[in-house]
């Protein structure tokens, strides 16, 4: 069995899905997707600790949203506690990135549009290249205005069946973050600012 020197392990539970794994350099040793809704944090710990040797690893990869606000919270202070508790190293990544690249791998076009649920009616919305580096930031949008944001003809994502819909053409890949494809991100995508990515301003405001 690899030791827990150089291994990483993976955590993407900003959306409905939950996910972890864990790598040796260049390979998966194992992984967990679960597609919760809700219940992340009962259910994230526990899928760690399937993995071999519990889940141990020098460094922890953590998705950090836009997304779900409790999931992103959730695993970001997972990956927190276990990297005091190793001494490992934290990385962070944002959600529609993993999205944009497990989309990517899959098409033979030149771009790919993402669509994730959002809040309050609105999508998360953004736009890759087909090596998977972003064309733009990532917007939170209402699904008319998602449609004019993304012209590709493949959508990604949680909404990405309900876009295309909208619009009346394209292709859709129905997806999740899944931690175990974590090696199709470039390195461009990891941060040593683990922070949470919202994707839209706060609900309340404070008096002028």
């Amino acid at each position: 069995m690899n030791g827990p020197n150089d291994t990483t392990l993976a955590i993407d539970c900003a959306t409905e899905a939950c996910s972890v794994a864990l790598f040796h350099p260049g390979a998966l040793i194992d992984a967990r997707h679960r597609l919760l809704g809700r219940g992340h944090a009962e259910h994230l710990i526990p899928l760690i600790a399937e993995l071999p040797g519990r889940g141990r690893a020098a460094r922890i990869v953590v998705s950090l949203g836009p997304g779900s606000f409790t999931g992103v919270r959730i695993g970001i202070a997972a990956a927190r506690a276990l990297a005091i508790a190793w001494g490992a190293e934290t990385l962070g990544y944002p959600t529609l990135a993993l999205v944009g690249a497990m989309a990517a791998a899959e098409s033979a076009h030149a771009t790919v549009g993402v669509a994730m649920n959002g809040g309050h009616g609105e999508w998360f919305v953004q736009r890759f290249a087909a090596g998977g580096a972003p064309l733009g930031p990532h917007r939170s949008l209402s699904p008319q205005e998602a449609v004019r944001a993304l012209p590709d003809e493949v959508i990604a994502g949680t909404q990405a069946e309900a876009l295309v819909t909208l619009r009346g053409c394209g292709t859709a890949l129905t997806m999740h973050p899944d931690a175990s494809r974590l090696p199709l991100l470039a390195n461009a995508n990891f941060t040593a600012a683990i922070a949470p990515i919202y994707g839209r301003g706060p609900d309340a405001r404070l008096p002028a």
